[in-house]
């Protein structure tokens, strides 16, 4: 069997000066690999395919058959590193806490060990007859999120 060591190791060998970034790489029992990538300027297609080429390049097909699949990280996928989020800020996510809490708002930071983003809620003032709108930012540690994903919207 392939080990997941070795394909993250040709990645990283491939990728250093390229502006890309290793999301995952998974392979099953039966060599299928699955490798993705990210930039903060998106994925070509030719990168893929160069990468896809290197990594054919590095392994023996004769000592162990396997199957090659290198793709950007998926839109709709949960976030997997850290990179993602950096990627991200500015844009709305949602996240999905280990607790079972459900929040969307702005991504408005990230650094090593947390991420902040800024939701919008409305509250009565006391004394008000009105509702406003307050933004409230809200940090989180990566440790305690079950996933955070990118919220498409079309206006």
């Amino acid at each position: 069997m392939i080990l997941k060591d070795t394909v993250v190791q040709l990645v990283e060998q491939y990728i250093p000066e390229s502006g890309y970034y290793l999301v995952d790489v998974n392979v099953t029992p039966d060599n299928r690999i699955s490798v993705e990538i990210d930039s903060f300027d998106g994925v070509s297609i030719e990168f893929c395919a160069g990468l896809n080429h290197f990594i054919t390049s590095q392994l023996d097909r004769e000592t162990e058959d396997y199957e090659l699949q290198v793709s950007s990280a998926g839109l709709t996928e949960p976030f997997k590193v850290q990179k993602q989020y950096e990627k991200n800020i500015g844009n709305e996510v949602e996240v999905l806490t280990k607790a079972g809490k459900k929040l969307s708002g702005i991504l408005k930071d990230a650094n090593d060990t947390s991420f902040i983003i800024s939701i919008e809620k409305t509250e009565k003032p006391e004394g008000s007859k009105r509702k406003v709108v307050v933004i409230e930012d809200i940090a989180f540690l990566y440790q305690d999120i079950k996933t955070t994903k990118y919220i498409i919207r079309f206006k």
